[in-house]
């Protein structure tokens, strides 16, 4: 009869917890394509998993009194980074999502970004926003190690959109708010309608879409990239 090995009951629950957390957690992809349609600057995709931002306020009750977020790694956009900070998150039907990253620095307000599908697991009706708009939105609780915060409102799906500055913008003969075309081409092509722009004198060019978009398109096998009007 052959030798069996009994795993202890902690080390599977580790090995199960270290699993989810490699699979649920933020994982931006960034994707700079080798050929695009130009400009001033360098187009990079960004394929931004379900993660959270934070007010101060908020970060206080979930990690206690005083609490500072501390750097995991720099994002895209300079200033900003994820946190290594994570929190859990409870919707109507009592599901959960372990893991769920906050991103940094603190804004004066706190929003939750989701993809469809984890709407439709947690039972929740996602309309479909650009940040910070929070107008009849639905609420969420979220749990941290040090207390729990009950959302009345705050849980998006993030309008697919892109980040200009004034050079990018005379390019491309767009101005903040007016929505381009994503073209995605390879072997799983599509064309993304409806990307808005959004502009700011200091950030990179940067077009944001969520993990149902990235994954739809498979944009790790895209063979060219660019933005249209």
């Amino acid at each position: 009869m052959a030798d069996s090995m009994v795993l202890d009951r902690k080390v599977v629950e580790n090995l199960v917890r270290q699993t989810l957390r490699r699979r649920l957690e933020y994982e931006g992809r960034l994707f700079q394509p080798a050929r695009h349609n130009g400009g001033p600057n360098p187009l990079v995709v960004n394929v931004s998993a379900r993660h959270l931002h934070v007010s101060q306020e908020s970060l206080e009750i979930l990690f206690g009194p005083g609490a500072r977020l501390t750097k995991l790694r720099d994002l895209y956009q300079q200033g900003e980074f994820a946190g290594e900070q994570v929190v859990n998150l409870i919707g109507p039907r009592s599901r959960m999502i372990p893991g769920v990253r906050i991103l940094g620095p603190v804004r004066n307000y706190t929003q939750v970004e989701l993809s469809y599908t984890d709407g439709v697991f947690l039972g929740l009706e996602l309309p479909l926003r650009i940040s910070g708009d929070h107008q009849d939105t639905p609420g969420i609780v979220v749990v941290g190690p040090h207390g729990a915060l009950t959302m009345s409102r705050g849980v998006i799906r993030a309008r697919r959109h892109v980040h200009m500055n004034q050079d990018d913008m005379a390019h491309y003969g767009v101005k903040d708010g007016d929505q381009m075309k994503l073209c995605v081409h390879g072997p799983c092509g599509v064309v993304f309608d409806n990307m808005q722009v959004r502009a700011h004198p200091r950030v990179r060019l940067e077009a944001h879409i969520d993990t149902d978009e990235g994954n739809a398109c498979d944009l790790e096998s895209a063979t060219r990239i660019e933005l249209q009007r």
